[in-house]
C-alpha cells in the first residue's frame, strides 16, 4: 500500500520504492530504502510526517505516494 494510506502510529517496512533513478538516490540519502522502518507520525493536508532512523521527514503527498510499504 502506498504511504500516505498506512496506519498512522503503526511502524511499516518499506517494499518499494517507484521512483526514477535521481528520485531514488534523493529517497537512499534519506535513508528510505527497501527494507527501512518509517512510523506515519501525521497525516497533514494531504502531507506525511513519518519517523525514520532518529528524525523526521515531511513528505508531499505526490512523493509519499511512490513509496510502497
Amino acid at each position: 500500500m502506498p504511504l500516505p494510506l498506512a496506519p498512522q502510529g503503526e511502524e511499516v517496512t518499506v517494499k518499494k520504492v517507484l521512483t526514477d533513478e535521481k528520485e531514488r538516490r534523493h529517497f537512499e540519502n534519506l535513508g528510505i530504502i527497501v527494507g527501512a522502518k518509517l512510523r506515519v507520525l501525521s497525516r497533514v493536508g494531504g502531507s506525511v510526517i513519518v519517523r525514520i532512523h532518529d528524525g523526521r521527514l515531511a513528505l508531499d503527498r505526490s512523493l509519499a505516494m511512490k513509496i510502497l510499504v
